[in-house]
Parts: structure tokens; C-alpha cells; sequence
């Protein structure tokens, strides 16, 4: 069977990755690979610390797919013979002002009613944790559990365990996906099975995906901490000021990348002062240090929104299958999202949490 994986992002890759180690012959399209979206994200495995009420099927499905990545690294590294870039120290999740504080015990009522429990801190024992954090933070959350990923080590690994596994890259751009054919700029790919990886731009190739994937622009810095500086926290560190989501995670050699603004203005990517402004004056309240930081890096990337957070992830008709708009939440549900891939292309019944993100909720179950 020959499947098309159309999109070189985290979700592509790992699809084409996946399949083409099964024994599946994968043709991986995308024109520039990861260039988008993954190669712009902050890289956070945190479903916990992302919760939100009445997105119950979101945290249930980032739960599964969250156990499964210290497998899905340490299968990664075998595959790829580079590093998966996976982090283990957790999360802690801060609050400057009251009503800061006040989301975060909102978040801890929330969490313990679903059996899921944090542990809630002082100002003064979350900078015994992090000493780098400042006397604005007042309280918040230490969530062990939640992991995170260096975005660009783990598409380097990606890419290469694919290509390892024998899977075909096909530097060209996709105009539309049909069953049995991926149609390009200037010629036709033949498949058995297509699937559509594209991110943001998902809605461009299936009827069925138009007005269901819209772009979300998010700015982030990537910092370096410099000699005369406090270096990085260990642990990503995020959380509302006054009202605004920021975080900060660490990379090796005192990297740090600070994110995310978030804007629906279609797919512009080019980064604003404004939002440069925000996102240093948000986490200096946090993190004063990072006033002595190197600025290596302003970026923005096109997040695939969805009207209610889940990905699209099901087929669409028989032999095209939608993988897209997981938001925020690319590297985070890349293991569920490969292994519910491979399932169906196997012809299996998808487990109960992938259900939830069958792409026919959308059209009345209509495929």
C-alpha cells in the first residue's frame, strides 16, 4: 500500500515515520519541511497544565498521548541514532497579581474534581524551586507529570528516523487530495491512501476541511542566557500576568524560548513590535533576569485552529484521512495521533479517545 503524507510538520513527519517502519511505502510532501508551525513552537507537553474546563476529551486525549512519549523518545533515538530532545522536569505554573492566583486555584479545583492533583506553592517555596523566578510571582503549581520537547531537535530526529524507515520526501507543494491521488503544482502523486498533515493550510486541500482549520498566529523570542545573567529555570515556567498566558522553556546550553502571543489575522507571519513587547514585559514579571538575556530569535508561526480545540483526526472519505488542527498541541498529541494513524490504515477501530476527535463531528457525522 502506498500512502501520501501531505505536511512536513511534527505531525507529518511522525505519521510518515511510523508508517513507513510498519512496511507502508511513504511519500512525505511538503515543499519546505519543517518550516512551519513546528519549527516556531515553544515545544510543551502539558495537557494538565493547559486544562480547561469543558475541554474534558482535549486532556483525555494529551493524557494518553503524554504517557506515551518517553516510549515514542526513546523509540525516536533508536530509529534516528540523533537525540529526541525530550525534557523531564516539569511544569510550574505561576500567578503575579490576585486575580492571577485566583485562575490558578480555579485550575486546581478543576483538576482535583477530574482526579487529576497538583501541588499548590507559595512565592517564596517556588523560588526555592527556581531561583531565577522574581518577588512578582506570589503562588502557583508544580505539575511533575507534564513533560516538554526541543521542537527543532525532536523535527531533526523525526525526519530522520523517516528517512531511515524508507520513507520518500517529495519537496513539492500540494494544491488538492483526492482518493488516490495528491494533486501538485505540476504533476500527480498516486496513492492508496492519503493523509492530510498540513496544518494551517489543511483547509486548503479537502472540501470537507474548508472553514474547519483556521490559522492562529503566535509570535515567540528564543533567548540565550549570556555569562553576567541568571541561567534559565529548569522546569517550563508559564502562567497568566495580569490576564495574559506567557511561558518560558528551558533549552540545553542556557537557551530559553519565551512565547506565545496569540492573534486570528489569517496567515500573517511577520512578528509585531507589539507583540515582541508584550511577551518581554509579561515574562520579566515572572522572570526579571531575562532583562540580561541574548535575543537570538523573533518568530511567528500559524497555529491549525479548531472551533473547539480538538484535532481533526479520522477520515474523511475512503482513502483520505484527515491528521490536523491540534492547535497548540502538535508535539504533545504527535504519538497518539501516528499510532491512531497507523491504526487506521490498518483498518482498525480507533480507541475511545481518538473518537472524540473524529473529523465528522463537524458536518453532522457526515463523511
Amino acid at each position: 500500500m502506498r500512502v501520501a503524507v501531505v505536511g512536513g510538520g511534527v505531525i507529518g513527519t511522525s505519521v510518515a515515520w511510523r508508517a513507513a517502519t510498519a512496511g507502508y511505502r511513504v511519500s512525505l510532501i511538503d515543499p519546505e519541511p519543517a518550516s512551519g508551525a513546528s519549527f516556531v513552537a515553544g515545544g510543551m507537553l502539558a495537557p494538565v497544565a493547559e486544562a480547561w474546563p469543558g475541554e474534558e476529551d482535549l486532556l483525555e486525549l494529551g493524557a494518553v498521548s503524554l504517557r506515551r512519549w518517553p516510549e515514542f523518545a526513546a523509540e525516536l533515538e533508536r530509529a534516528s541514532g540523533l537525540p529526541s530532545g525530550l525534557r523531564t522536569e516539569g511544569t510550574l505554573v505561576v500567578g503575579v497579581d490576585s486575580a492571577d492566583r485566583a485562575e490558578l486555584d480555579n485550575l486546581a479545583d478543576y483538576l482535583a474534581t477530574l482526579g487529576r492533583v497538583v501541588t499548590r506553592h507559595s512565592g517564596r517555596e517556588l523560588r526555592r524551586l527556581e531561583p531565577s523566578l522574581g518577588p512578582a510571582v506570589r503562588g502557583g503549581l508544580e505539575v511533575p507529570g507534564d513533560l516538554a520537547v526541543d521542537n527543532r531537535v525532536a523535527l531533526a530526529a523525526l525526519r530522520a528516523a523517516a528517512t531511515a524507515a524508507g520513507a520518500e520526501h517529495v519537496l513539492a507543494r500540494a494544491r488538492a487530495v483526492r482518493a488516490g491521488a495528491v494533486e501538485l503544482e505540476d504533476s500527480v502523486l498516486e496513492c492508496d491512501v492519503a493523509v492530510i498533515a498540513a496544518g494551517a493550510h489543511s483547509g486548503e486541500l479537502h472540501p470537507l476541511l474548508r472553514g474547519a482549520v483556521r490559522p492562529v498566529k503566535g509570535e515567540i523570542l528564543r533567548l540565550r542566557a549570556r555569562s553576567t545573567a541568571l541561567p534559565p529555570p529548569s522546569r517550563t515556567v508559564r502562567g497568566p500576568v495580569h490576564g495574559r498566558q506567557v511561558y518560558l522553556v528551558p533549552r540545553d546550553d542556557g537557551g530559553l524560548v519565551l512565547g506565545a502571543t496569540q492573534y486570528e489575522v489569517g496567515f500573517d507571519t511577520e512578528v509585531t513590535v507589539g507583540g515582541v513587547r508584550d511577551l518581554i514585559a509579561d515574562a520579566e514579571q515572572v522572570m526579571p533576569g531575562i532583562a540580561e538575556y541574548q535575543l537570538v530569535e523573533a518568530i511567528a508561526g500559524l497555529r491549525p485552529g479548531t472551533g473547539d480545540n480538538l484535532p481533526l483526526l479520522g477520515p474523511l472519505e475512503p482513502g483520505v484521512i484527515a491528521a490536523t488542527g491540534h492547535h497548540r498541541n502538535g508535539f504533545l498529541l504527535a504519538p497518539v495521533t501516528a499510532d491512531a494513524v497507523l491504526g487506521m490504515l490498518r483498518g482498525e477501530t480507533p480507541q475511545d479517545e481518538v473518537k472524540a476527535a473524529d473529523p465528522g463531528r463537524h458536518n453532522g457525522g457526515q463523511q
